[in-house]
């Protein structure tokens, strides 16, 4: 099942019917349903009340796709990859909320849920008042990420990231721009899977070019001296390597 392209709405919403309230912003927001009358109606709904709304119906597409998300509702039922593992990888490699809506009620399975890094967790059925709740108290609990370390060492690799430079072996390696950037997001999340997309949007602002991001990375590989450095994992995204470490 592929992704539902992005809605966005673009013209003033009218007033909810039944006493609902629209929230004073609006999120861009990735439902992850198999079920995907169930994901449709949601999305749908979410979109009167003036969020953007797309889906995801597997996990391996998910994983490509929450790159854009300000917020990530997320079935743990899904056809290939277990949710915990879906939530598990979104949580190693961003801090983009995830709220848990599921018909998996146990306690053992709301600890196992938040253990796996959501935000909230909330069983089908559930009102949809409660829902919209629940999102915005996730939302007015983020904050802004902390600031990433000077200087960030791999092993062997290290990266100066106020002077944007990178020695291996203690040697200077000359990088472009971008390709310091590439490094430099994958470095920074050592035990993460980064989606292709996320890559996209963080170093080159959105551009949606997969041949761009395969030349960086091969580009990369051939000035650290080894392929295993930046590892593709086929369908979801690249992770930093590690080389001979000490």
């Amino acid at each position: 099942m592929g992704q539902v392209p992005l809605s966005v709405v673009q013209t003033p919403l009218p007033l909810q019917r039944g006493g609902e309230s629209r929230p004073s912003e609006s999120w861009r927001v990735l439902v992850i349903d198999s079920r995907q009358r169930d994901a449709q109606a949601l999305g749908d709904r979410l979109r009167r009340h003036g969020h953007e709304v797309w889906t995801s119906g597997t996990g391996s597409s998910a994983l490509e796709s929450y790159g854009d998300a300000s917020l990530v509702l997320l079935e743990l039922e899904l056809p290939d990859l277990d949710g915990l593992e879906v939530c598990r990888q979104i949580r190693a490699a961003s801090d983009v909320p995830v709220i848990v809506v599921t018909s998996r009620g146990s306690e053992l399975d709301r600890v196992l849920g938040l253990q796996a890094g959501a935000d909230d967790y909330l069983v089908k059925p559930y009102g949809f008042q409660e829902l919209m709740a629940r999102m915005d108290a996730v939302m007015r609990r983020v904050k802004p990420q902390p600031l990433a370390p000077e200087t960030i060492e791999h092993g062997r690799l290290r990266i100066d990231v106020a002077a944007r430079e990178v020695t291996l072996d203690d040697e200077p390696v000359e990088l472009s721009r971008k390709e310091f950037d590439l490094l430099h997001v994958l470095a920074a999340h050592p035990e993460a899977i980064v989606p292709r997309r996320q890559l996209m949007n963080r170093v080159w602002g959105g551009s949606r070019s997969r041949r761009t991001v395969d030349t960086h990375v091969s580009s990369l590989r051939t000035k650290l001296g080894s392929r295993d450095w930046v590892i593709t994992v086929r369908g979801v995204g690249f992770r930093i390597g590690n080389v001979n470490f000490p």
